[in-house]
C-alpha cells in the first residue's frame, strides 16, 4: 500500500492542543487501469496513490513523461474513470458519486490546462467563456453575470474592456488568465494545475506562476501542481511528492525533497536539471547513469535499495525519514 504520510508530525511529537482541521482533499490508493489493445498487457496508470492535500497548500507532482501525473489528476476530478481507490474533497466521497452530486461538487474542483491555444473555445468570446460556468452552476444572478465576469477579468490582471475579443486575439499568457479566470468563476477550493506555464516563454512563466501564488494568497486555494520541471515545482509547491511507473516514491516538504533527495530515481530526476555551464553540465552528464536499474540497486543494497526489509511479497512500503518525509520501496523486487 502506498501510504501517505501526515502534514504535521504525530500526537507523540507535538504538545497537547486543538485537533488540526481535515485535508480538504484526501486521496487513499487510487488507482487507474486502462484495458489491454492489441493484445498487450493492461496499462496500470496510477498504482495505489495516496496523499492528503491541506487548505490553502499546493502539493508539487512531479515525473517524467508517462509516470501517471496527468491521469491522477484527471482521475481526482472524476474525468477520468477510477478502477479502484477513494478520493474525498471536503470531506465527501467523490468516486461513486451519483452524476447529479458530483455535477455539483464540480463547482468546488477545477482545471487549469496545460495548452492555453486549445483550451478555449475558438467561436466564443472571452465574456461568453467565462459566463457559461456562472450559468451552468448558477453562482451569480443573471443580471450579475456581467458584472462578475468583469471582475474575473480584473482579478487576473486583465483589462475587462477585451472581453468581447477572442482568443486568438491574444496572446499565450493572455490566454493562460483567462484559463484560469474561468476556473476561479465558480470559487472552487481547489484547482488542479495541469502543466500551466508549460507552452510559455520563460517570462510569461514567471508572471502565470506569479499570479497563482497571489490567487492563492487572496482566495484560500489548494492546488494539485502537475509539472516536470522540477525548478518551477521547488518555487510554487509546499511539499512535493515524486511520481514513477503510477506510483509516488518519494514524499516531503520541498525543502526536505530538494535538500535530501533520497529514493534513487528522485536523485536521477534532480541531476538530469540543466546547470547554466556548459562545462558543468557535460561534467555531469558524463556522470549520470543511462538509465535507473532497481534490480542493481537491490542486488548492492540488499532486499530493499534502502537497506531494510519493506518489500515482502511485492508489496510497497514507506521508509520514513522524518515525520513529513518518506520514500516508497515499491520497486524492489520481494525476497528471494
Amino acid at each position: 500500500m502506498n501510504a501517505p504520510l501526515p502534514l504535521t508530525p504525530d500526537a507523540q511529537s507535538v504538545p497537547a492542543g486543538p485537533a488540526p482541521p481535515p485535508p480538504l482533499l484526501q486521496v487513499r490508493d487510487l488507482s487507474v487501469t486502462f484495458p489491454a489493445r492489441h493484445a498487450g498487457p493492461a496499462v496500470r496508470a496510477a498504482d495505489g496513490v495516496s496523499f492528503d492535500i491541506g487548505r490553502g497548500e499546493t502539493l508539487g507532482l512531479v515525473g517524467e513523461s508517462g509516470s501517471g501525473k496527468t491521469t491522477t489528476g484527471r482521475a481526482i476530478l472524476q474525468l477520468q474513470q477510477v478502477s479502484a481507490g477513494s478520493v474525498r474533497l471536503m470531506g465527501r466521497e467523490l468516486v461513486g458519486m451519483r452524476p447529479a452530486e458530483l455535477r455539483a461538487m464540480r463547482r468546488h474542483m477545477q482545471f487549469v490546462l496545460q495548452n492555453p491555444y486549445s483550451s478555449l473555445n475558438p467561436r466564443m468570446t472571452v465574456a461568453q467563456i467565462l459566463a457559461e460556468p456562472l450559468r451552468v452552476h448558477q453562482t451569480v444572478p443573471a443580471r450579475a453575470v456581467v458584472e462578475r465576469v468583469a471582475e474575473l477579468m480584473t482579478l487576473v490582471g486583465m483589462d475587462p474592456a477585451v472581453v468581447r475579443r477572442y482568443p486568438h486575439e491574444f496572446s499565450g499568457g493572455q490566454r493562460q488568465r483567462i484559463v484560469i479566470a474561468r476556473a476561479l468563476a465558480v470559487n472552487p477550493a481547489f484547482v488542479v494545475c495541469d502543466e500551466p506555464v508549460s507552452a510559455l516563454d520563460v517570462r510569461t512563466q514567471a508572471r502565470i506562476v506569479d499570479l497563482l501564488q497571489s490567487l492563492q494568497q487572496r482566495l484560500g486555494l489548494s492546488y494539485l501542481f502537475i509539472a516536470h520541471d522540477l525548478a518551477i515545482v521547488r518555487h510554487v509547491a509546499h511539499r512535493v511528492a515524486v511520481m514513477f511507473g503510477g506510483c509516488i516514491v518519494e514524499m516531503g516538504r520541498a525543502d526536505e525533497v530538494y535538500g535530501q533527495p533520497s529514493h534513487p530515481y528522485t536523485r536521477v530526476l534532480l541531476d538530469a536539471v540543466p546547470i547554466p555551464d556548459p562545462a558543468r553540465q557535460r561534467e555531469k552528464l558524463a556522470q549520470a547513469p543511462a538509465e535507473l536499474d532497481f534490480h542493481a540497486l537491490r542486488a548492492s543494497a540488499g532486499p530493499c535499495v534502502f537497506g531494510e526489509d519493506h518489500a515482502r511479497n511485492g508489496t510497497a512500503a514507506w521508509h520514513a525519514l522524518s515525520p513529513t518525509h518518506g520514500v516508497s520501496c515499491r520497486f524492489c523486487p520481494p525476497p528471494a
